[in-house]
C-alpha cells in the first residue's frame, strides 16, 4: 500500500475526531481516493478514535477489496464511498460519521435549513438535505442517497443513520462536516427560544461573495 495515501487517511481520521463533529464511540468511516487510479483507501475499523495504519484498506472503485483487512460490518458501506466517487468526479474524500447534532437531524428526518452563515461560505447555501432510509449499504441505501444529492452541496444526511460529507480534499470534508455539527447544534440550542432561522434566499450568495473577497484581499500585515 501506499504509505503516504494510509498516512492521509489516519490524518483526516485524527482531524475528524479533533473536530468533535463524532459520536462518543468515534464510528464512522473515511474514505480518500488515491490520485491516478480507480481505488479508494478506506478505513476498516469500527471507530476513528486513534486509527491505526493497518486499519486502512486498499478498495477498487467497483468495490472490490485490493489489499489488507476488511470486516462484514465496514465492508457493507464501501459501495455508499464508491458512488460517490462515481458521481461527484472531483471528490477525493468521503467522510461518513453518527456527529450527535446532526444525526438527531437525520433521525428527524428534517433537513438542516441554511440557519448559519458558514453554511453559506462553504459551498451549501441550500443546507444539507435528508436521503430516506435504506439498509445499511444496501442497494436501496445508495439510490437514495443519489436520490437526495443537491447539486454542489457536499454533504447530505442518512435518514436514521447519521451524516455523509465528500470534498475536493480531507480539509474540505472535515470542515465542512464540522460546520454541518456546528448548524445541528445551534438549530437545537435555538429550539427553546422560537427556533431556528434560516438567512434569507438573497443574502446567501452575499455571504459568500463577501468571505471570496476578503479571501482575494490577502492577509493583511501592519
Amino acid at each position: 500500500m501506499d504509505v503516504a495515501q494510509v498516512e492521509a487517511v489516519v490524518d483526516a481520521a485524527r482531524d475528524v475526531v479533533d473536530s468533535g463533529a463524532i459520536s462518543s464511540n468515534g464510528h464512522g468511516n473515511i474514505s480518500i481516493r488515491a490520485d491516478g487510479a480507480d481505488e479508494m483507501y478506506f478505513t476498516s475499523a469500527p471507530s476513528l478514535r486513534g486509527l491505526r495504519a493497518d486499519a486502512v484498506v486498499r478498495v477498487g472503485l467497483d468495490g472490490e477489496l485490493r489489499e489488507g483487512t476488511l470486516p462484514p460490518i465496514q465492508g457493507a458501506v464501501v459501495a455508499m464511498h464508491t458512488a460517490l466517487y462515481r458521481d461527484v468526479p472531483d471528490t477525493r474524500c468521503v467522510v461518513h460519521t453518527h456527529s450527535p447534532f446532526a444525526t438527531a437531524f437525520a433521525v428527524a428526518n428534517r433537513a438542516i435549513d441554511c440557519w448559519i452563515e458558514a453554511l453559506a461560505m462553504f459551498g451549501l447555501p441550500e443546507g444539507v438535505p435528508v436521503a430516506a432510509y435504506g439498509p445499511r449499504g444496501s442497494d436501496q441505501a445508495v439510490a437514495n442517497i443519489r436520490a437526495a444529492l443537491i447539486p454542489g452541496t457536499p454533504a447530505v444526511l442518512l435518514a436514521n443513520h447519521g451524516v455523509l460529507v465528500f470534498h475536493r480534499s480531507a480539509a474540505l470534508a472535515v470542515q465542512v462536516g464540522g460546520i454541518v455539527e456546528e448548524a445541528a447544534m445551534a438549530a437545537i440550542h435555538a429550539s427553546p427560544v422560537g427556533g431556528p432561522l434560516a438567512i434569507p434566499r438573497e443574502m446567501r450568495a452575499a455571504a459568500l461573495q463577501r468571505a471570496m473577497a476578503f479571501e482575494a484581499a490577502g492577509t493583511k500585515r501592519a
